[in-house]
């Protein structure tokens, strides 16, 4: 449809990943008119392969495309392996330590997001989103105090205009357009890391029923990720402090060597491997993953989604999953916006009090998690001992979080809050270490650990609403005077 000014859309989406493409057919499933402009052209490179069950099982068969994703081939794992904390061997955690996701749906993917995201992508034209790739979106336009849509480049350099109820930013970290929501980008003072990575052929798998899983190996430089994507190839990074950054770029694929030469699991893992060096999976790349939450996730006619909203260290696989919920969470704002069950400000408070949750959960189990590490000599995770630190970096996650993240601190209350995650972290620690000495591989003392139960439990409850639908009967609102979702899982609606 044309206008005057341009065309004319219900939703504008800048990003067509995983987040964009989900919010289209979120959104175009009720039958508004959705446009996603995507930069590049697909299938195209992007990092991040390893997948968590609410994807696979709650949002991916929301919107239709859970068929075909399993159709596709990918790598399944069972949870993910760890050589982390005091305990010197492996162990395993597992998603069916919760209790719904247990059975046929504990399990996630690792795939290739060239096809993976493609997947997503053609789903959303298949439901009724019109999809145009390589067309840039340069800038966001206000009309009467909101936004009112975007001026965007195609592939041959012609400028055009797109006039939209919302425009939603699904464009990453990258974005160039998330300053258009107003307030700032807060950084994670600690959180400050560069990962360097690559790809190689014919690395070791861990042992069956595992070998599947991601391997995450921690090691006196920083982390690495063991990403098997196919029988042959595995994705290979190390994260490391962004104090090695210098190095790294004078030399990657020099120096992602020389880390690997530092541990010793890796360097077994892939001794027999080579780097692919040819193709998409041909270079050794470098990327920084600071951790980051803006400070505001909307504002009238326009909202943040995944990466442009806020970014988390990629130890728990959480990227994908926070796209694509965060999108599930947004669309769902806009249709109940536009069918006029809901105002704006209620809708966006509840899409944003829910994703700063999710965020947040994550973030501290994050904290915790890298508190559980004892490697005094190492400078990397001396620098994240973040519960032996001043205040500043807890008084500003508090700030991003409030009372929204747990409900169990006040807001600014750095003080209880760093002795919540100690807690959280011994105890995470030793239930590691029961696991460990059991030998049963039982996941019964992880699961007993408040972290553990706080980070699976919105990602549980998402699977059961999708595989159970109006079955499922148990939701309740997350805060007081806050919504729940419909039977079918695309509007906010009042509890009775």
């Amino acid at each position: 449809m044309h206008t005057g000014d341009g065309e004319q859309f219900d939703v504008v989406v800048v990003g067509g990943g995983p987040g964009g493409s989900t919010l289209a057919a979120v959104v175009a499933l009720r039958g508004h008119r959705v446009l996603v402009l995507e930069s590049e052209r697909f299938p195209r490179y992007q990092i991040g392969e390893s997948l968590l069950p609410p994807t696979i099982h709650g949002v991916c068969k929301l919107i239709g495309c859970a068929d075909e994703v399993a159709r596709a081939g990918f790598t399944r794992k069972l949870g993910g392996t760890f050589k982390w904390g005091a305990n010197p061997d492996p162990w395993t955690f597992s998603f069916s330590i919760a209790p719904r996701m247990a059975g046929p749906t504990s399990y996630a993917y690792q795939v290739e997001r060239m096809k993976f995201d493609k997947i997503l992508m053609e789903n959303a034209r298949r439901v009724g989103a019109e999809v145009r790739e390589q067309c840039a979106v340069r800038s966001v336009f206000d009309e009467g105090g909101r936004a009112a849509g975007v001026l965007y480049c195609d592939a041959a350099g012609n400028e055009h205009t797109v006039r939209a109820r919302f425009v939603v930013d699904a464009s990453g970290h990258k974005s160039r357009i998330y300053r258009s929501v107003g307030g700032s980008r807060t950084y994670s003072d600690f959180f400050r890391n560069v990962a360097l990575f690559g790809y190689f052929e014919n690395g070791k798998r861990l042992p069956e029923p595992n070998a599947g899983n991601i391997f995450s190996c921690a090691f006196d430089s920083g982390w690495f990720w063991y990403i098997p994507l196919s029988p042959t190839m595995t994705s290979v990074g190390a994260v490391v402090h962004q104090e090695l950054a210098n190095k790294i770029q004078g030399d990657p694929e020099g120096m992602l060597l020389k880390l690997i030469e530092e541990s010793p699991l890796i360097s077994d893992y892939l001794a027999d491997a080579r780097r692919i060096t040819d193709g998409v999976y041909g270079q050794v790349r470098v990327r920084k993953d600071y951790s980051y939450c803006h400070t505001t996730f909307w504002r009238p006619g326009l909202v943040l989604i995944g990466d442009a909203a806020c970014f988390v260290d990629p130890v728990f696989s959480s990227g994908v999953h926070l796209a694509t919920y965060s999108a599930m969470l947004a669309g769902r704002s806009i249709n109940s916006i536009m069918e006029g069950v809901v105002g704006e400000e209620a809708a966006f408070r509840e899409f944003e009090a829910r994703y700063r949750r999710e965020y947040g959960v994550f973030y501290e189990f994050l904290v915790s998690f890298y508190e559980m590490h004892a490697e005094e000599a190492s400078y990397f995770w001396e620098a994240r001992k973040i519960t032996n630190s001043s205040h500043s970096e807890l008084e500003a996650f508090v700030g991003l979080v409030g009372g929204v993240s747990s409900g169990e601190f006040r807001l600014g209350d750095a003080e209880a809050l760093s002795g919540r995650l100690s807690s959280s972290s011994k105890d995470f620690g030793d239930a590691v270490q029961q696991l460990a000495d059991s030998g049963t591989g039982s996941m019964v003392p992880l699961f007993k650990t408040p972290m553990v139960r706080q980070v699976m439990h919105e990602s549980s409850q998402l699977q059961a609403r999708a595989d159970l639908g109006p079955e499922f009967d148990v939701e309740q609102p997350f805060f007081a005077d806050g919504m729940i979702s419909s039977a079918d899982g695309l509007l906010w609606v009042k509890p009775e």
